[in-house]
């Protein structure tokens, strides 16, 4: 418990904590005196002001202390406190907590835990027997086991008339695996798939406003491609240039205004083509008929004379 009043000795020694601080940061870094607080019985802390541009609110502490029935004051330690306003650096954050999406750039590379809940060991189908086999797992026991001395002896002409039986290759089930996809040394867990399925239904689902404006949802636009798996119920692949999710993971509930069934144009109309009658001739006279014309043909003019 600290004692409310310090020290007198302890409390008189500003001289002493000031020297202190002036050999531990220099002398253009401690300010004036701010104060003293008792730290204890004889235990007193002088606190001084920080002039570093980059300290800005933080105060030299040092500590001083008298032994009992002593009138000498000695100089316990001398460090750097932040204040009441001072300016932190921001809480340590793990780097695994700080990456967010889009930090990965080329070259980097990204460490999975061995205990990630996102995943879960694989099946290679070199670990387990081949499904369905004809030999029990005793009989592959005892073929992998050498045979007894005695037993050789007695069972000499037996064991040239049949050979042992050898449990059947497990390369088939491995290549199988292979084909599947299921040949890898961990798989997604069920916590990844619901984490994952949740991030893209939050990203482009029903609540987005995109799909709140939208003519229509994803599950019956033509240019969603399905997913396989269980992902195939609820999710697809947009495929459509003009959509703002192309190329992205969209829930079968998402929509957007470039629905293939949203406003399908309608043909436009094509003129009939002209119909041109070549088994008949206009005759095209050079010259036009004078009777032909809407014009009467009038006198011809007298001759002018002088009266």
């Amino acid at each position: 418990m600290r004692s409310r009043t310090p020290d007198r000795l302890c409390a008189e020694a500003v001289d002493l904590a000031l020297a202190a601080a002036v050999e531990a940061a220099g002398e253009d870094s401690v300010g004036e005196h701010l104060g003293v607080v008792a730290d204890g019985d004889r235990v007193v802390t002088h606190f001084f002001a920080c002039r570093e541009p980059a300290y800005r609110g933080w105060r030299w502490a040092v500590t001083v202390a008298r032994a009992s029935r002593a009138k000498s004051v000695t100089l316990d330690e001398t460090v750097l406190l932040p204040g009441s306003d001072a300016l932190l650096a921001p809480e340590w954050v793990p780097w695994s907590e700080r990456l967010r999406p889009g930090d990965l750039g080329p070259g980097d590379l990204l460490p999975t835990e061995a205990e990630d809940l996102r995943l879960e060991p694989g099946f290679s189908g070199e670990d387990a027997p081949p499904p369905n086999s004809v030999v029990s797992e005793e009989q592959a026991r005892e073929a992998a086991e050498p045979a007894a001395p005695e037993a050789a002896a007695a069972d000499g002409a037996a064991a040239t008339a049949a050979p042992p039986v050898v449990p059947p290759a497990r390369g088939s089930i491995s290549a199988v695996a292979e084909e599947l996809g299921m040949r890898r040394a961990r798989v997604l867990s069920r916590y990844g798939l619901h984490t994952a399925a949740d991030r893209w239904d939050e990203a482009y689902g029903a609540k987005t406003p995109m799909a709140q404006a939208a003519p229509a949802s994803c599950s019956t636009c033509a240019f969603l491609v399905p997913l396989a798996g269980s992902l195939r119920q609820a999710f697809g692949v947009c495929a459509n240039e003009f959509a703002p999710a192309d190329g992205r993971v969209v829930s079968l509930s998402y929509g957007c205004g470039a629905h293939s069934e949203a406003a399908v144009m309608p043909q436009p109309s094509r003129p009939a083509p002209p119909v041109i009658d070549e088994t008949k001739v206009d005759p095209m006279p050079l010259h036009p008929e004078r009777a032909g014309g809407s014009v009467e043909e009038t006198a011809p003019e007298e001759e002018l004379g002088h009266s």
